[in-house]
């Protein structure tokens, strides 16, 4: 499912050194990922896939689906929250509660959040979470998209952006073992954290709409995927970065050829 967010409110050469020393790239232990290439042909399709169009470089489609042959391919996971089909598969105490033992949810998609809160759960969260990715790299993706990064925000503050980049950095290091890349999705606040959590570019949903397209340019070297949902937030993203950033209209359940509501633009 997409994640339509509204978003939320040393020298280089010291944070390149501990980028290395926290995903094991550089290092000889592992070769570093291939990148997205910039200002390519862009296609989002999570919710369900099917033949790229013509001028497609780039597509990204669920775990559940298989790459695109010949193309640079994301492989989306809902790694910080649990898709609500699969809340009965995680362990009770993963499952983020509140003061009185109430599971949080993302109300807007019906998803509880997975509790980051501690080392201990991170790893076993990760675990789990890692054991997607090793999917994504057997199917021979090139990237992972792991998506509700900002789902602290969502959490009644009982998670931090500590937390969230503490259990980013194992999801990259193990990501990066795999040779794959890491897109950070949407979060525009720890854009300026992608460094120190080993993240490789960016996937931004409207960032045309609200004004956050050069924050992810900046952070990122204009590594970006972006997805618009509406024609202002559209026309926006092209008039000021429609030469540098990858940009398509999607409608919002990103729905495939053929399906009701099916919207897919460049320009």
């Amino acid at each position: 499912m997409t994640r339509h967010r509204k978003p939320g409110a040393g020298s280089r050469a010291v944070l390149l050194a501990l980028t290395l020393l926290l995903t094991g790239c550089g290092t000889g232990n592992h070769p570093a990922p291939r990148l997205p290439p910039r200002h390519a042909g862009f296609d989002y399709q999570i919710g369900g896939a099917y033949p790229p169009p013509a001028g497609v470089r780039v597509v990204t489609r669920d775990r559940a689906d298989s790459p695109a042959e010949g193309l640079y391919n994301v492989c989306y996971v809902n790694a910080f929250q649990a898709q609500p089909q699969e809340r009965a598969d995680w362990p009770a105490d993963l499952l983020l509660r509140d003061r009185a033992g109430r599971v949080v949810v993302d109300e807007d998609w019906d998803e509880p959040l997975l509790d980051i809160g501690t080392p201990a759960k991170r790893e076993r969260i990760a675990d789990r979470v890692n054991r997607w990715t090793d999917g994504c790299a057997d199917q021979g993706y090139d990237a992972i998209e792991p998506d509700n990064y900002d789902s602290y925000t969502r959490s009644r503050h009982l998670l931090t952006p500590a937390d969230a980049t503490a259990f980013m950095r194992l999801l990259t290091r193990h990501a990066h073992a795999r040779h794959l890349a890491v897109g950070q999705k949407n979060t525009p606040e720890l854009a300026g954290r992608r460094e120190g959590t080993g993240l490789d570019f960016a996937v931004a949903e409207e960032c045309g709409q609200y004004d956050e397209c050069g924050t992810y340019a900046r952070a990122f070297d204009d590594r970006v995927l972006d997805i618009e949902y509406t024609d202002d937030g559209m026309r926006r993203a092209v008039a000021d970065w429609g030469s540098r950033l990858s940009i398509v209209r999607r409608d919002l359940d990103v729905s495939p050829p053929g399906e009701a509501g099916y919207v897919r633009r460049t320009g």
